[in-house]
């Protein structure tokens, strides 16, 4: 609903929109301070985003080195780039490509999967709730890709030909990966190895979003998508191979995320930042945009059951370390609600 409590309005893909310094619209601008978004700092190599070779997190002989590492990672930063994570690089290359050729398609090719107004699922961009709104300089295909009997095709791409088959294998396989890092989440705790996956209920939902950013004429002004933190427990961010984008925000200072060929960038959200009480820090981070190229991102973001309450676990509340956050239910739908106004809905679960 808008602010008016109407239907919320439809704009135009941003893919269309005259790429012209001048002619880029007021409500995708942001003016204040001058803005300068691609004046992030590159991390240190010794003080960097750290890279976490997964093979070894899920090995007997290497695991108690590595969980350390996954613990100090995602304390001090929320976020790694995991290496070693088991698909091959041609495989990652054509989830790219898949998203590629949709994002090519013919406009009216493209709508026959346009999403609904008041809706997320489909082809789209920003639900439109107010005139005062910023505007995220992207496109996007969001598509509810588990548990299987929640799956709407209808919002799938029917081209390329190959798209639904990839998506599905893409999804399996970080379905298990996100099994396996729950798992080391809870060891690097010193907690039962199912305790997060239990929390998040047999019936946890996977998202999986493909971003398409066209180039700007005036990328200092505009975002790909606003500063935000996720709603997930955890998100799977596949790079595009050669743009940069992501950036993170740490110590109040924006740190831009290297890409790492076949590289799985991973970040914590605020759903387990809650399970953890703020142990891990769901991190926030934003996108900028390119004058000359175009980016393509894929994120799979994971969430439990909406019927689960999510809560501080028992075992992480003492003395030492008192109850930081309300019990919340169907997180995600508050996500959104907050996303669009530009606030983080976890400011409304602390205590």
């Amino acid at each position: 609903m808008d602010e008016s409590g109407g239907v919320e309005k439809v704009g135009r893909a941003v893919q269309e929109l005259v790429l012209k310094a001048d002619n880029v619209p007021k409500n995708y601008m942001y003016d204040e301070g001058g803005c300068g978004f691609g004046d992030a700092l590159m991390p240190s190599e010794d003080d960097g985003i750290p890279v976490l070779d997964l093979l070894r997190l899920s090995s007997s002989s290497s695991a108690q080195q590595e969980l350390p590492k996954l613990h100090r990672a995602l304390h001090s930063w929320g976020c790694f780039q995991a290496i070693n994570h088991g698909m091959e690089s041609s495989f990652l290359d054509k989830v790219r490509e898949v998203s590629k050729q949709f994002f090519q398609l013919p406009t009216e090719e493209k709508k026959k999967c346009a999403r609904e107004p008041n809706d997320i699922e489909g082809y789209g961009n920003d639900t439109i709730y107010s005139e005062k709104q910023r505007l995220d300089w992207t496109d996007r295909v969001f598509l509810k890709v588990h548990p299987e009997d929640q799956r709407q095709f209808k919002f799938w791409p029917q081209s390329p030909n190959d798209f639904r088959s990839t998506v599905l294998q893409y999804t399996e396989s970080l379905r298990l990966l996100s099994e396996v890092i729950l798992k080391a989440m809870a060891k690097s705790l010193n907690l039962e190895e199912n305790c997060f996956l239990n929390e998040s209920g047999e019936r946890s939902n996977m998202f999986l979003r493909f971003c398409y950013y066209p180039p700007c004429q005036m990328p200092d002004h505009v975002l790909g998508f606003k500063p935000h933190a996720d709603g997930s427990t955890i998100t799977f961010l596949l790079q595009d191979k050669q743009v940069e984008g992501l950036q993170v925000l740490k110590d109040d200072q924006w740190f831009k995320v290297p890409i790492i060929p076949d590289a799985l960038f991973i970040n914590v959200g605020d759903q387990i930042e809650i399970m953890s009480n703020g142990i891990f820090r769901s991190p926030v981070h934003r996108v900028v945009v390119n004058k000359e190229k175009e980016r393509l991102t894929a994120a799979m973001f994971c969430t439990p059951d909406p019927e689960k309450v999510i809560k501080p676990l028992d075992m992480l509340v003492d003395e030492t370390r008192p109850l930081l956050y309300r019990p919340v239910k169907n997180y995600v739908e508050i996500f959104f609600q907050y996303y669009q106004q530009g606030k983080r809905p976890m400011e409304a679960s602390k205590i």
